[in-house]
Parts: C-alpha cells; structure tokens; sequence
C-alpha cells in the first residue's frame, strides 16, 4: 500500500481487444510488468430485443462504475430522459465515494450525458487540449500531458492538490464495417502510444510513478450468444480434471451479495492490466491476450461492477472489497 492516496488513469479501449497484434509492443510491456485479469461482463437484459451500439456503449461503461441502473435512463439519442431520472435518483460518484473528484475523456455523445448524470466531469478530447499545446506537437504526447495533468503530475512532480483524483479515457467504440477498419486501427495504435508515452514519463522511481495507478481496459465489443465462446473465463472440463470437479465451487464473480448471478456472460470478458511502481503485484502475464490472462494472470476474474471500487481503494476513496 502506497504511503499517500493514488491518483487514477484509466485508458479504456471499447471495442478494441480483437485488433490488438504483436507489433502493439507497448500493451504488452504494461501487461508484463503489471497484474493482470478479466472483468465479466452481464449479458443484455432480456427485454432489450435489439441493442444498439449506442445502448452497448453505455450499458458495459456502466458496468465498470456500478451504476447499471443509471443507464436506464439514457436514450438512444444521448439525451437523458425524464423518465429513467424518476426511475432512478443515483447519487454522484462524489457522494459514492468519499468526495471523490472525477473526470471522463470521451468523444462519445452518448457517455457525455451519462458521465454527467452520475456526477463526472466530462470532456471531449478537442477541449482538453484546446489553446494548450502547439499543433507541431504529436497528438499522443499533448494528451499524455493533459491526462497528467488534471491528475496533479507536472513536470515530473506530483503536486500537493489536482483537479481530479481519478480520470477515464474512452476510446473506440465504432462499428467495425470494412469501410472503418482504417480508423480502428488508429484507435489501437493510438491508444498503444498513449501507453508508451505515459511509461516513458512514468518511471519506474519517480515521485509521479509512485502516484499513479494506471489500469488499461479493453473490451470485445458487440457480442451475441452466438458467438465463438472459446473466450470463456470458465474453467473447462479438461482443466479441472478431477474426481471433485462437481464439487467444484461457484467463483466469486459469479456471485453477488451471497447470490448467484443470473445474468454472468462467461466469454468475451474485457481484458485489464493494473500497474503502479512498488504497490501492484507483478503476474506471469508477458503479453496483453486473453490466452496469456487466463493462464498465467494473477488476478482471475472479477465482476466489471466492482472496477471502481477496486480502484477507489487504491485512491483512499473506499473501503477494501474482498481479500
């Protein structure tokens, strides 16, 4: 545990886990030097017979903060409706958590509103940097700055006070048609050099390194029951060989509140790397795949509901949850 409260980043790829390659060296460094795992996803309520990409979007970002019911009440349109904000009154991620001051990054109309609804500062990227940075400067290396800075890093330093103890950044999210495989290969290799960057300024032993807590995100996407479900985090038959395998326990993330969960969705998990110099635990992952996670990440699975609260620990903005 760090001696003074972590300030967070959370580099969130929607959509993105697919495309990632060997050549995406900079992902798979992070993953070598931090602890890895899976975050199990619900599957789309029974009742929504055709989610859109928008309403996907949406409710697996909600996921991550815990906050499923708030996305009720959000439209296909972006605009909150009336009727999902009687529905259900929640309170801001500063009441939530202990005053806690956060932020999203996001180009994503649809995330605006509902980052706002629950108490976030939302910004686009355009307006993070606006006036800031001279346009002869690379687009990863002005971002890494600001990122950095609204979380009280400059110049090497940590500073006494920041504007936001913990930032979001969301990036992807498009639909992958032929026509737009182009700009999700930006997209990956974007957020492939904003890791890079952010390693390069975040040494191993430097004040900022020893208060930063950074966890990369990235999600599969648009998933149906259909789908290849070799991606599964459940363990298979082969593997728990044994004469007690129908003894084998319910894992915790199939649980909630003592009670299992009936909406787990098993495959296609998002895939998560955590590190901060001299607090995280270092895994046997040496590559950022969903192969490498499941047979040699440390952190198994956890229910995407309970990322922020993992994280808001980290930040002395909440109370430990589990072991």
């Amino acid at each position: 545990m760090a001696d003074k409260p972590s300030r967070g980043l959370v580099l969130y790829g929607d959509g993105l886990a697919s495309f990632i390659n060997p050549s995406h060296t900079h992902l798979h460094d992070l993953a070598s030097r931090g602890i890895c795992g899976f975050l199990s996803l619900s599957n789309s309520p029974p009742s929504v017979i055709a989610e859109t990409e928008d309403e996907r979007i949406v409710r697996e970002f909600a996921q991550l903060l815990d906050s499923c019911e708030a996305s009720l009440g959000v439209n296909a349109g972006g605009a909150t409706n009336m009727e999902g904000q009687q529905k259900c009154l929640m309170p801001t991620i500063s009441e939530r958590f202990m005053g806690m001051k956060a932020a999203i990054v996001t180009n994503n109309s649809h995330l605006t509103s509902f980052g706002g609804k629950l108490g976030f500062t939302v910004m686009q990227t355009d307006e993070m940097l606006i006036n800031k940075h001279p346009l002869s400067e690379p687009l990863v290396d002005a971002v890494t700055s600001e990122l950095l800075n609204l979380l009280g890093f400059q110049e090497g330093k940590a500073l006494e006070t920041s504007q936001f103890d913990l930032v979001f950044m969301h990036i992807g999210a498009r639909e992958k048609t032929k026509d737009q495989m182009d700009i999700i290969a930006d997209d990956i290799e974007y957020i492939n050099g904003l890791v890079g960057r952010i390693m390069q300024t975040v040494s191993p032993g430097s004040e900022i390194g020893s208060r930063l807590h950074l966890s990369l995100v990235m999600s599969y996407g648009s998933v149906s029951k259909d789908d290849d479900t070799s991606l599964s985090v459940l363990a298979t038959k082969d593997e728990n060989n044994s004469d007690l395998s129908l003894l084998f326990p319910r894992q915790s993330y199939t649980m909630k509140g003592g009670n299992p969960r009936n909406d787990v969705r098993h495959h296609y998990p998002m895939l998560i790397t955590q590190w901060q110099y001299a607090v995280t635990r270092k895994d046997m992952a040496k590559t950022f795949s969903f192969k490498d996670f499941k047979e040699n990440g440390g952190n198994l699975t956890i229910p995407a509901d309970r990322f922020l609260h993992e994280v808001a620990f980290k930040l002395w903005k909440a109370p430990k949850y589990g072991a």
